[in-house]
Order: C-alpha cells, then structure tokens, then sequence
C-alpha cells in the first residue's frame, strides 16, 4: 500500500554505485554521480523520477562528456530539504541550487539537458544564466497551462492531497509509470521497482505530493510561460508523438517563444525518450550540441568551435558522431 519508510542505507545500497557522491548544499545532502570524460553535460530527471532515468544517455554518451546528474531536491537519494523555510517546489530555489551545485563543481560552462519538471527547471536557469550554458535540451518539458497529467492531479486533488502523503498504493504507483511510456516493453520490474522504492523514502512522498500541488497550480497560469521568450540560449526541443503527460501542443507553444530552437518529434514514444530510444535520443542530442564542429569539419579554414556566450561567442571544441 505505499505506506512503509525503507531506511535510507538499504536504498543506498540498492541505488548507489562507485560514481556516486554527496554534496551538501546548505544542509541538504544531494546525491550525484559524474562519468565520463570531455565537455561538460547536466542532465535534470522529472517529476517523481531520480537520476537513473539518465542511464541509457550515459552509456551513450560518457565517452564524449563529463556527464553529471543528480537526484534533485525531493526526489531519488537526495529528498526533501527539510528547512520549512526552503520553499523547494520553487523554481528559484532549484535555480540557486543549479547554481550552487555547478559552482562548486567549477563548471563555468556547461551542456544542460531537462525532461518534464526538470525541464522546467533547466529553461528557468536558462534565462537567468546564459552565460553559462553553451546549449540546452528540453525534453518534454514543462512551461506552459495545460491539463494536470491524470495520475499527478489525482494525487493532488483536493481531499486526496491529505492521503497520498501517507499512503501510495502499488498499483496506482505503475499505473502512473505505465502512462508515462508509450512501450511498455521499457517498464520492467527493475524500473517498477525502483520508482516505488523511492517514494518510500523518507519524506519523498509528502515532497511528490507538494510537487504535484506545486505543478497544478502552476499549469493553471496563464502567465507561465511568460519567461520563455528571455531564454536565448540555442535549444533543441525533443519530444514524444504519443506524450500523455506534457502534450506536443505545449513543444509547439516553445518553438514558437524561444529565439532559437529548433525540434525533434518521435513517433511512437511517450513522455520519456531518453529511456524508450536512449540510442537514438542520445545521438541527436549529441548533433545538436556539437553541430558547429560538423561545420568546422566540412570547412578546415575553421578552426574552432563557436557556442553562445553572453551574446558573444566564446570558443569550444568537442566532437560529434560520424555520420
């Protein structure tokens, strides 16, 4: 019934690996892992999800960046900040906390990558911090009113938010996975596992339900998307046909606001294209971030490798996939 705590060292144990790491950031332990070596690459999980969401992406990957990701505040390993002061469902506390994490890192410039309400996150950092990014993917990401995905919004409902902080059935729990996935061949056991394993983390399930009330009355804004036209960081915008979750409406409402972006739509994939085609995703995110060295390669007088950079262009070389 989803009403049990499993102490934190047995989800450790379980969900940790020899990459994994710890950072505390004004009290909150946050739990990261950083593989692979090249460019810099952050990649932000969703709603209700943790880092392992990115596994595919970083087998992909991990040969070309320095690839990091972290379970965000209320979520996976790391949990809720438990300061009642902290207002963590906020984007600007996970903004300053992007910040922080990335500095302490010594990142002073980095690839960012957001799925669904991490996507929201990553657009938001975006438009504070330009200067730091050198491009950005949104993957079905939050950012404009739209309908409360089914299962978020009956955990939220009025009435119900009181129980589910308690009390979250198994079975509700994969019916909400199974309608983020459009195959449901990629939901195993393990995956199933996993997602409710987390929630039984201590505090996390009253941090989901905050989340989910956080993200009704944000998706009913009219206002929301306001910010978006400030973002000019280049992005490319992946999204699945078959999104139930965040609907392909809202990936036209940011092509549409962004300066500059450009879109990939998958056929047959849901809210997750980074678990259901992490091969294919993986390559043409990778494109995308180091298109500018396709350029270079094709024209040898050029040498370097132009990204965005506070208006100007600063210089960077990476290396793309062969085509």
């Amino acid at each position: 019934m989803g009403t049990s705590t499993v102490p934190y060292q047995q989800l450790a144990e379980k969900y940790t690996n020899s990459s994994s790491q710890y950072m505390d950031i004004n009290g909150l332990t946050v739990h990261y892992r950083i593989e692979g070596q090249g460019p810099p690459l952050l990649l932000l999980h969703g709603v209700a999800s943790s880092l392992h969401t990115w596994d595919g992406w970083v087998d992909q990957l991990k040969d070309k960046y320095q690839v990091i990701r972290l379970d965000m505040p209320g979520f996976g390993l790391t949990g809720p900040d438990v300061n009642p002061s902290s207002q963590s469902e906020n984007a600007d506390y996970m903004v300053q906390m992007i910040n922080t994490f990335t500095e302490r890192l010594g990142l002073e410039r980095f690839f960012l990558v957001g799925n669904s309400l991490g996507g929201y996150f990553a657009w938001n950092y975006a438009a504070q911090y330009p200067a730091k990014l050198y491009k950005m993917v949104l993957m079905s990401a939050t950012g404009y009113p739209q309908d409360m995905p089914f299962w978020l919004g009956l955990a939220s409902f009025p009435g119900m938010h009181w129980i589910t902080p308690h009390m979250m059935p198994r079975f509700l729990v994969n019916r909400s996975i199974y309608s983020a996935y459009e195959n449901d061949d990629v939901v195993t056991d393990e995956v199933k596992e996993r997602y409710f394993d987390m929630l039984q983390r201590r505090g996390n399930r009253a941090s989901y339900v905050r989340h989910f009330v956080n993200m009704r009355d944000m998706v009913d804004d009219e206002s929301l998307g306001e910010m978006v036209k400030d973002v000019v960081v280049p992005t490319l915008l992946m999204w699945g046909a078959e999104d139930d979750w965040i609907p392909i409406d809202v990936m036209r409402h940011f092509h549409r606001d962004l300066p500059y972006s450009e879109y990939l739509v998958y056929e047959g994939v849901g809210h997750l294209p980074m678990e259901e085609i992490p091969v294919q995703s993986a390559r043409d995110a990778n494109n995308f971030f180091m298109a500018e060295l396709r350029k270079a390669a094709a024209h040898e007088q050029e040498s370097e490798i132009k990204f965005y950079d506070a208006q100007k262009y600063d210089f960077h070389m990476g290396q793309n996939d062969e085509e």
